[in-house]
């Protein structure tokens, strides 16, 4: 029994450990930010030019 919670508790460290490198390993000052918004529009913006 204790050997089974034992290896998930190890499963529980690895998916933290994994979710942890995922979420703050990336660049040091974040993402590269685009000078141009036509690039990198945002989720909720819709683009005038398109019909609805």
């Amino acid at each position: 029994m204790s050997l089974i919670l034992l290896e998930a508790l190890g499963a529980l460290v690895l998916l933290l450990g994994i979710v942890w490198w995922t979420m703050f390993a990336g660049r040091p000052k974040g993402e590269l930010k685009s000078k141009d918004p036509s690039e990198n529009p945002s989720p909720g913006s819709k683009d005038p030019s398109t019909p609805p």
